[in-house]
């Protein structure tokens, strides 16, 4: 899982799988969800972030986490 954020437009894309999208759905204004040809999730966008989530920090709870890398652009 990634998670990219674009200050510039104000985005946040979650990245759940390396599968490529082929299709979007507004679940909510602002809210794309991006599924695979086979309807599985693999992606969530969400615009304006700043004003929905806290960007400000990131907690993971119990996850079996193998490898952690943080990047700052």
């Amino acid at each position: 899982m990634k998670f990219h954020y674009y200050e510039e437009t104000d985005s946040l894309y979650i990245d759940l799988s390396e599968k490529v999208s082929a299709d979007s759905r507004e679940v909510a204004p602002g809210v794309v969800l991006d599924f695979d040809s086979a309807g599985h999730l693999v992606g969530i966008d969400i615009d304006r972030a700043s004003k929905i989530v806290d960007l400000s920090r990131l907690e993971a709870d119990a996850l079996p986490i193998a490898h952690l890398s943080v990047t700052k652009s």
